[in-house]
């Protein structure tokens, strides 16, 4: 039940409050997205540890839950797989360009760099079930990795955007040799995972390009008039 009062206080529509209560500090700014990117991908890192720690203290049972190609079961390695690793060797060698990259493609907007990796993960994740080998195990956050770099490569040329096709450049030259890992090479090595990583890559810079796309087709066509 509530109690009405009569008495009317003008003063509390002098003092607009937001909603929840608390007045926003007018001194305080939002963090910049390089702090952002670089908190939110330092943190994912310090997960794949703790997910190595866990499997290292476990006998090595998480990593079990890897993409296991054209089994029920192994779809549920789609979401699992990027997380975990064979050993801490495996580990390390993903972590310094994961965090590079990672970093990179988040400076062009939180949301879209998250869209950029979940579509990497899943193109990445399906293309691996579809044409790993039979009775395989593919984990690795490689597949990141490379999807990651090729974003990164071609998102320049779709948007036609002078400093994303320069920056394409400058990692290429310090990344582009990891590109040899899409192809068949050591029987350990998923060349499935790096491929379909490239390509999910490629696949989501392509539609979370649209927008660019869209408004230079605007441009080209120019000012529609009608009769």
């Amino acid at each position: 039940m509530w109690r009405l009062s009569n008495s009317f206080d003008s003063s509390r529509f002098n003092s607009p409050v937001p909603r929840g209560g608390s007045i926003p500090d007018p001194g305080r700014k939002p963090r910049p997205v390089w702090q952002k990117s670089a908190v939110l991908v330092g943190c994912f890192t310090l997960l794949l540890y703790a997910i190595e720690f866990v499997d290292v203290v476990t006998d090595d049972r998480l990593q079990n839950n890897g993409i296991e190609p054209r089994t029920l079961d192994g779809l549920w390695g789609i979401l699992f797989a990027p997380v975990l690793h064979a050993d801490w060797a495996h580990l390390f060698a993903n972590t310094v360009p994961l965090l590079v990259l990672g970093f990179l493609v988040l400076l062009s907007g939180i949301a879209r760099g998250l869209a950029a990796t979940g579509i990497i993960w899943v193109v990445g994740g399906l293309g691996t079930w579809l044409t790993g080998g039979s009775y395989t195990n593919h984990i690795g956050a490689s597949v990141l990795i490379f999807g990651l770099l090729a974003y990164l490569l071609v998102r320049g040329i779709f948007t036609r955007n002078v400093g994303q096709i320069l920056l394409g450049i400058v990692v290429f030259v310090f990344y582009g040799s990891l590109l040899w890992g899409v192809f068949p090479s050591s029987p350990l090595v998923s060349w499935q995972g790096h491929l379909f990583g490239a390509v999910g890559g490629v696949v989501a810079a392509w539609l979370l390009s649209a927008d660019a796309r869209k408004q230079r087709n605007r441009k080209a066509i120019g000012p529609q008039s009608f009769v």
